[in-house]
């Protein structure tokens, strides 16, 4: 048997990952509301042949990153429908929430998704409760983790349950009998939760010749672990050391398994930002250059909170005081992207200002090298097991991306670790996931 494949999506950032991207561009609006440009990335992420696209959507109205940053305004199952008919085999994940909105609302969209793109659509279920979202639905309750997870469980399991109340052999269409769909082939819902309720039949079959839309979930804590582990069939993760990977991967897969699933049915995809040099010296300086366009203060505050620790008054020119961080943080959550930084940083001899700058993708990893370096790096971590693949974040749109291309993925079709031609037509059989049909044997509904 060959070595195992790698498997990559693309988080859509917009002008890039890089929170100063979009200064080096024109000023405009396009790269927040320009469709044109979005099918740009869609496009060239479908040369680079990746399994899909997402868009981690926050659902609220616009806030203090949108006044310094690029925001993600737009729907985004909205644009990814567009977007399914400027491609034909890129994965389509709209970013939607399981404790907000409406089961049969959301099991409509993401089936509709499906259908227009003929099987490429997913779901990546977030459970946030930030504020500024909670302010925009006019909601005042939060919810704690086992309470929000259990509400997320009833509403995925409506949104399950919907999703296959009309099956495929239900729609007779029998003139002669004057019979369209014969209700007694249908599957009712009829839900009633502590959180949410559900009743009746999805007016159109679940997901593209009945198969189930992909569902990705993101989530380190137990409890969105456990969850994950029932319902998902990817999980997007924060891992910065390949242990960690190893570990993590262990026990979702674990988990999986004592749900009735078996390990290769739950793909794990931790964050990989990479910023990309024909030298190392050159993708440093790439960097660099980036950086260089920052303002200290907010990433200084934004350490200070993944931390839970205030460093505006430590002397950034020295490592970070461990014997401060060696206590539980305010949730499991928090405790856990505080270790991942604590042992990123011992483990590479950061300062803190190094840590600073190494902090700005939201917790996730950050390679900075050659294509050669970063095709290297993603091959130890699948083949140790700490992952099955990755979520690509580029630092600015559209030229990193087209280095990534051109570069990593050149590298490691040449290694025989990623395909060079899509072998299927949907999205669940191109990560590997459910049953197979080949693409030359589809026919065009």
């Amino acid at each position: 048997m060959g070595k195992k494949k790698v498997r990559l999506t693309l988080n859509l950032q917009s002008t890039g990952r890089h929170d100063a991207a979009w200064k080096t561009f024109p000023p405009t609006s396009d790269w927040v509301d320009g469709i044109d440009y979005f099918i740009t990335i869609a496009k060239l992420a479908e040369r680079g042949k990746f399994d899909a696209i997402f868009i981690a959507d926050r659902l609220g109205g616009l806030d203090r990153t949108g006044s310094v940053r690029p925001w993600r305004g737009l729907d985004p199952t909205v644009l990814l429908a567009a977007l399914a008919r400027e491609t034909s085999h890129i994965g389509l994940a709209s970013t939607n929430p399981a404790i907000h909105g409406n089961p049969f609302l959301l099991a409509r969209q993401i089936s509709s998704l499906d259908h227009v793109s003929k099987g490429r659509a997913a779901w990546n279920i977030i459970t946030s409760q930030e504020s500024n979202t909670l302010q925009a639905l006019g909601k005042d309750v939060v919810l704690d983790s086992e309470e929000r997870y259990r509400a997320a469980d009833e509403f995925v399991s409506i949104v399950d349950a919907l999703w296959r109340s009309l099956p495929p052999e239900a729609i007779v269409a029998d003139a002669d009998s004057d019979t369209y769909i014969d209700q007694s082939l249908t599957r009712p819902v009829d839900i009633r939760g502590n959180y949410f309720r559900g009743a009746g039949v999805l007016p159109l079959v679940g997901g593209y010749r009945g198969q189930r839309p992909v569902l990705f979930q993101a989530g380190t804590s137990r409890a969105s672990k456990q969850f994950g582990a029932r319902w998902a069939d990817a999980l997007f993760t924060s891992q910065r050391l390949p242990e960690l990977g190893r570990a993590f991967s262990e026990e979702v897969k674990g988990l999986a398994e004592a749900n009735g699933r078996s390990r290769d049915s739950l793909l794990v995809l931790p964050g990989l930002y990479v910023i990309l040099g024909d030298t190392e010296a050159q993708a440093i300086a790439r960097k660099a250059e980036l950086d260089d366009l920052l303002e200290l203060e907010p990433l200084i505050q934004q350490l200070s909170d993944a931390l839970e620790l205030e460093i505006s008054g430590l002397n950034l020119d020295k490592e970070l005081p461990y014997a401060a961080l060696e206590g539980p943080a305010s949730t499991s959550l928090q405790t856990v992207r505080r270790q991942q930084l604590v042992a990123d940083a011992k483990g590479r001899g950061l300062t803190i200002r190094q840590l600073l700058f190494n902090n700005l993708s939201g917790g996730q990893r950050v390679i900075v090298g050659t294509p050669e370096q970063v095709a290297d790096d993603i091959e130890l971590w699948v083949d140790a097991g700490a992952a099955d693949g990755f979520t690509i974040n580029i630092d600015v749109q559209t030229s990193g991306f087209e280095a990534f291309i051109d570069g990593v993925v050149v590298e490691l079709q040449d290694r025989g670790r990623f395909r060079r031609e899509y072998e299927y037509d949907t999205l669940r059989e191109n990560l590997g996931l459910g049953e197979q049909v080949r693409a030359d044997t589809l026919v065009n509904a």
